[in-house]
């Protein structure tokens, strides 16, 4: 008898197998805890199971169960069916034919209820080979054609070259001899399409086997072994017992040395990897094996070993029942019984749940207080040393403060000295207008300096403090700040274009609201190129009013995005024509912002300039006449 490659873990359209399995099974269990969505969970205990097959049957069976328990509970049917067909390949490869063929039909049954016609295609073929097993070939071969003919509108027909591989190894006597080379080379290509090394190894066997049937022994039995060894040291045992056991019987006649050791070697793994059907088979072949050569205490030896394993199947069978199929359709009759029943099992679980969450949480607890009477002392050093480092940074920003306002006091005079000379300027009558215009900016800027120097000399950096709100109009604010700023701007041949008329009132203080629309001007002049505009605008929101400025220039690398708003931050740049940043002006505007209770971001692409947004609130009593909707800030 033909075993077959039962490679029926893997749903159609699921990932490939390859030769990385052990890897694969070990980055999916770290990948488990992480895992917070529940029907990834049971898609990733399924592929658990279903690679986990080859080394150890048990852990298979361990995640399929849970998928199973857990996609039931959640009513996921995708994940229900590719347990159901784990538990056929687990039950398959431990021998119980019958419990085998039930899973496969309730898989078959699930995937035609959700229209999944790939798997259906694999869980008929599965079903096939289970009837090849025992001994019923003409409901197989019927069941392999049937899946053929189902597989011809696949898109994506990985599983046909399973199908057609399977059906030319087990039947090559109903398909035309013409025929079956194209059976092969159809599944060669299919799995060459999809890079299925697996299929591909277990294609050579079947291109071996031809070898050997239509006259060339020696080319046939060298491309076996060849593929034999490939599989063992892949580690896909499962699929090495068909090789071992077919290079068995051709030395059989031969070289019975070879003969006996290739069943042996194929008994060993088959009895260390739990595959029962194999374990029966390769010791019934070495039972005529020596019979065959009339030595009778060997084969007695082995023919005990059989009936051993045969009273052994014997029970599993009697256990299991005869016909599962007809099993299973009487199980789905008594599935609507078995729900009427959990609602009278509902209380009883509710309070073992309720029972089993209590000792979870006074384990959880009791190991908490068992922690934190290890960390206390270490908890208290911490504490301690945190205190010593508050105290340094304490002396550090006072001695830091006291920096500054000795570097504001000493600027007083001259900034003084500027205003004054302007003041003496400004009143001589031979003046141009133009004159009186740049004396009356210059004691303007003067007296905003000299008013920053104070603020300076009398706060310790916390714009929080001291705001002097009083009614805004926000366009007479900007008109003025870009009235002043315009000068400046042509140093560069920039132009300020200022597009508002909202006439919306809003509470603030005016000088400080100034200085931030004074910052962001002077910041788009300086990174920004000769030549360049730069567009200030206003926009109503339902209860706020949102003040833009955009310009085109240099833009804001992403690296340092998130470090623009802090003190003298290190995100500082030279602008376009080498003007000199102080590290200073947005985290001051910033300050200012949010001491109005808004909002400041922006948005930014290197080279490609920069836009910065201001959300304040509007006055409560000012009435709003018109809506914008705005973009949500995507820094901050």
């Amino acid at each position: 008898m033909k075993r077959v490659l039962v490679l029926v873990a893997l749903s159609v359209l699921m990932c490939r197998l390859c030769y990385a399995q052990l890897d694969n099974i070990r980055q999916i269990e770290k990948q488990l805890p992480y895992i917070h969505d529940s029907l990834r969970y049971v898609d990733a205990l399924n592929r658990l199971g279903m690679l986990s097959y080859e080394n150890n049957l048990d852990s298979s069976f361990y995640y399929t169960d849970r998928a199973r328990s857990i996609a039931d509970r959640l009513q996921y049917a995708k994940g229900k069916a590719d347990a159901t067909n784990n538990l056929g390949i687990i039950f398959d490869m431990r021998g119980n034919l019958q419990l085998a063929l039930r899973y496969y039909n309730d898989a078959f049954n699930s995937y035609k209820t959700i229209n999944d016609t790939g798997n259906m295609v694999q869980a008929t073929m599965n079903i096939a080979m289970v009837y090849q097993e025992i001994g019923k070939n003409q409901k197989a071969i019927n069941t392999y054609r049937k899946a053929i003919a189902m597989g011809k509108g696949l898109g994506r027909d990985s599983i046909m070259s399973l199908v057609l591989y399977n059906y030319t190894l087990q039947y090559p006597s109903s398909i035309s001899k013409d025929s079956i080379l194209n059976y092969i080379n159809r599944a060669k290509q299919i799995a060459t399409k999809y890079k299925d090394k697996r299929v591909l190894l277990a294609i050579e066997q079947l291109m071996a086997d031809y070898y050997i049937k239509n006259g060339d022994p020696v080319k046939g039995i060298a491309l076996l072994q060849q593929d034999a060894a490939n599989t063992l040291s892949s580690n896909l045992y499962y699929l090495s017992l068909d090789m071992l056991i077919d290079l068995g019987d051709q030395f059989a006649l031969t070289d019975s040395a070879k003969a006996i050791n290739y069943y042996k070697q194929g008994l060993e793994i088959a009895i260390q990897k739990g595959y029962g059907v194999y374990n029966r088979l390769i010791i019934r072949k070495l039972y005529d094996f020596y019979i065959a050569k009339k030595d009778n205490a060997t084969a007695f030896y082995y023919s005990s070993e059989l009936l051993e394993l045969n009273d052994e199947q014997e029970k599993i069978d009697n256990n299991s029942g005869i016909d599962y199929i007809e099993y299973a359709l009487k199980d789905q009759q008594l599935e609507s019984a078995h729900v009427q029943s959990t609602y009278q099992q509902l209380f009883l679980i509710l309070a073992v749940l309720v029972c089993i969450l209590t000792i979870i949480i006074l384990l959880i607890l009791w190991r908490n207080w068992k922690k934190l009477n290890r960390t206390a002392e270490a908890l208290r050093l911490q504490f301690q040393q945190s205190e010593l480092t508050m105290e340094a940074l304490d002396v550090m920003n006072k001695d830091y403060a006291r920096v500054i306002k000795i570097v504001a006091h000493d600027l007083r005079n001259p900034i003084g000295g500027i205003s004054a000379i302007a003041g003496i300027v400004q009143v001589d009558k031979n003046l141009s207008p133009e004159a009186k215009e740049l004396m009356n900016l210059l004691q303007e800027s003067s007296r905003n300096c000299m008013e920053l120097i104070n603020e300076l000399m009398d706060t310790d950096f916390d714009q929080h403090k001291n705001v002097k709100k009083e009614a805004i109009n926000i366009d007479e604010l900007l008109q003025q700040c870009v009235h002043l700023l315009s000068f400046r701007a042509k140093d560069k041949n920039q132009q300020l274009i200022l597009s508002t008329n909202l006439q919306v009132i809003i509470q603030g203080d005016k000088e400080k609201l100034w200085r931030v629309m004074n910052n962001l001007i002077i910041n788009s002049i300086k990174f920004s190129p000769a030549g360049s505009e730069i567009h200030i605008d206003t926009k109503l929101l339902q209860s706020k009013i949102l003040i833009i400025v955009k310009d085109t220039g240099m833009g804001i690398p992403i690296i340092i995005q998130n470090k623009i708003f802090d003190p003298f931050t290190t995100a500082r740049r030279k602008g376009t024509q080498g003007e000199q940043p102080y590290g200073l002006g947005l985290y001051i505007s910033k300050q200012i912002v949010e001491a109005h209770n808004g909002k400041i971001w922006f948005k930014s692409e290197a080279d490609m300039g920069t836009e910065f947004f201001i959300e304040l609130p509007i006055n409560s009593n000012h009435q709003v006449t018109r809506l914008t909707l705005f973009d949500p800030p995507i820094s901050a």
